[in-house]
This record gives C-alpha cells, structure tokens and sequence, in this order.
C-alpha cells in the first residue's frame, strides 16, 4: 500500500473517530488533530523485535513471522489528513523502522512521554513531550503496567492517555497494560465515554501476560460503564485471541450493547454525551525505566 498524508479538515465539533488499522495502530480524530497512535506499519513478516528474531513468542512459538495480516486496503485514505503521531512507548509494534522513516519523511511531531522524548529525538523525530493543554486538549498520563514482576520491568515504560476535547467524547488509552489501580482510578474518577483496551492477551510463553488477561477482559465489561473497544488483536504471534473468541466472552457477559471490536480498516465514530469529571487523580506512580529503558542506549535501529 503507497501511504500517504494529505491535508483534510479536522474541526473540533466534529464526533470523535476511531479508525483502526490493524493491531495497536490506529488513526484517532479528536479536536482539531488528526493523530497516528503506535504506528506498526511494516509489510508481513518484517517486524522486528530484536536483532535476528522475528517472532514475538519466546516459548512455544509456531515459527510464524510479525505481522501476521497486511495493513488494511484502506490504508491510505486513512492515512490522509495527518496532523501528527501519538506514541505509548517505544516497543517495535508500536513504532516500527518503517513508521520511523514515514513519519520522519513527512516531518510529523510526535507526542509522546517524558520517558521516551529522548529515544524519538535520537531517531531524528520531531518530538514533542505531551502534557495537558498540548494540541489544544485536556491530556492525563496514565502509567501503565505492561506485564507483572519482572516481565513489566523488562517492558518497562509505557503510557496511557485520557485525552478530551471541548465538544467531543472523551476517550482512554489505557495503553499496554493489566488492570492497576491506575487503571480501576481512571475508570472511576475520569469516567471516559470511550475506553481502548488491547485484547491480545499477549505472552511470551513464559511469565504473566503482558495484556489484560482473559479474566480481566471479563472485568473490564463490568468495570466500563461507556463505550468499551477491544482492539489490538490477530496481529502478532504471542497475540492468541481472536475477535470469535471475545465476541462471545462479551456476549457471555451481556455488554454487547456498550463493546465493539473492530475489524481492521473500520472506522468508529463516537457522540459527545457528557463532560469528564476534574477530581484530581489519587494515584500516581513514578515513570522509571528498567531495562527498555537500558535498551535505548543502545544504537540498534528497532
């Protein structure tokens, strides 16, 4: 797919839009962006995780080269109009070599945490650390835990995002992540209209899983009380589950009314029903880096 960006007229009091791509990159319309969230924008097979290894699944692997699917045939209509990108953290299916070239090519900023403005400049992006006010919206970090013990340690940081604009939906990002009190605050205090949640279930095949788990899906669909998406799915090798699999869990759960799951190449759109809550947040945690983030100094180009 030729990929492109062209300008296209993003106005605020428009509804909220959710364009997926395929497994964590999607195009969200909100305000008067037009953002590229965790860009994977390789061809088949030609993810990689790590000098010399393709596959993402360390134990029980089948062989299989990331990504499983090509991007979606509508790949470049939704590409138009781009204002900019949006970065969780720095893992190769959320920026790949070839979304590092595509957005350095069109000289697009990209927001992204403290923790990972560095690691952007060094490739020669324009980076641009998010804070709340940036690109005109009400922005909260949410810290994530991407794994338990010392797998989220070997993840180290990654991000989510509560992100509102006047006029519009107000949307979570919960980021790579397993339920925290973090997450169960946010839900709580913020109550976003639009909750994103990765579904892959992903593991290594050691270790705990590195997304919501199963069980946590499950609570998820009583936990949400809007609109919940589970996206990032079908993608990678250590990603199991399937969009057959958590259509029925949610149907098991009776929240087929308020979850959607998306289909790569399908947009979402959302209606303002509300105004977000301004309690402040009663958790915080400290942004640290373990070793992703001894793994950045490093010059390998991921």
């Amino acid at each position: 797919v030729a990929l492109e960006s062209k300008d296209v007229n993003c106005a605020a009091d428009q509804p909220l839009r959710m364009h997926l791509l395929r497994s964590a990159t999607f195009v969200l319309d909100i305000g008067k962006e037009r953002l590229l969230v965790d860009p994977m924008l390789c061809d088949v097979g030609q993810l990689k995780a790590m000098p010399g290894v393709s596959g993402l699944k360390i134990l029980g692997s089948d062989g299989r080269k990331n990504p499983l699917v090509l991007l979606p045939a509508n790949s470049e209509q939704l590409l138009h109009g781009l204002t900019g990108v949006l970065i969780t953290h720095i893992h190769p299916d959320h920026l790949d070599a070839v979304a590092k070239g595509w957005i350095k090519d069109r000289n697009l900023p990209v927001w992204a945490s403290a923790s990972d403005v560095d690691y952007l400049k060094g490739k020669g992006l324009d980076d641009r650390e998010i804070k709340d006010g940036s690109m005109g919206l009400r922005v909260e970090l949410i810290p994530c835990e991407h794994g338990r013990g010392v797998v989220g340690w070997l993840a180290g940081v990654v991000v989510g995002y509560f992100l509102s604009a006047p006029g519009q939906a107000s949307i979570y990002i919960t980021g790579d992540t397993v339920i925290t009190p973090e997450v169960t605050d946010v839900l709580r205090r913020l109550a976003p209209d639009v909750v994103l949640a990765p579904a892959g279930a992903a593991n290594f095949g050691l270790g705990s899983d590195l997304l919501f788990t199963v069980e946590e899906m499950r609570q998820l669909c009583s936990m949400v009380q809007s609109k919940l998406v589970f996206y990032h799915l079908e993608t990678l090798d250590h990603c199991p589950t399937t969009r057959v699999f958590l259509r029925a869990l949610v149907k098991e759960e009776g929240a087929e009314g308020k979850t959607l799951i998306p289909d790569d190449g399908e947009t979402l759109e959302f209606a303002a029903p509300g105004v977000s809550n301004t309690e402040p947040s009663v958790v915080t945690r400290a942004l640290s880096g373990g070793f992703q983030g001894m793994m950045m100094q490093l010059s390998v180009d991921l």
